[in-house]
C-alpha cells in the first residue's frame, strides 16, 4: 500500500497508488472496479466531512485528493484503516448501496 503526502509548490495532495491492495478482491466481488474513483466515491460516502473540504483528482491508477494538510492527515488516517481491511471495504460498500449510493467506477 503506498499512501503519501505531497507538498508541491504550496498545494497540498494525498494519492494513493491502487491497484494491489489488500482490499480489491472485496471491491471486484462487490461488483466494483477498484480504481482511483471507485476510491474517491468510497471515500464521499464514508467520510463527508472530510470529502466536503477536499477537491478530487483521481484517475483508473490512482486516487487523489487535495487539501490542507489537517484534512489530507485525517483522510490518510480514515483512508489507511480501510485499504488493509476487505470487511471493512465490504461494510462500507453494503452500507453506501442499501443507501443508494451509486459509485462512479
Amino acid at each position: 500500500m503506498t499512501i503519501h503526502l505531497h507538498d508541491f509548490n504550496g498545494e497540498r495532495s494525498l494519492t494513493l497508488d491502487v491497484g494491489g491492495l489488500a482490499a480489491d478482491a472485496a471491491v471486484v466481488a462487490s461488483g466494483h472496479e477498484p480504481n482511483g474513483y471507485f476510491w474517491e466515491g468510497l471515500v464521499r460516502f464514508a467520510w463527508p466531512d472530510i470529502a466536503e473540504h477536499v477537491d478530487f483528482d483521481s484517475e483508473a491508477g490512482m486516487f487523489c485528493a487535495v487539501g490542507s494538510s489537517s484534512d489530507l492527515a485525517r483522510l490518510k488516517t480514515a483512508v489507511e484503516s480501510v485499504v488493509t481491511s476487505p470487511e471493512a471495504v465490504r461494510d462500507i460498500i453494503a452500507r453506501a448501496e442499501a443507501s443508494g449510493f451509486e459509485f462512479d467506477d
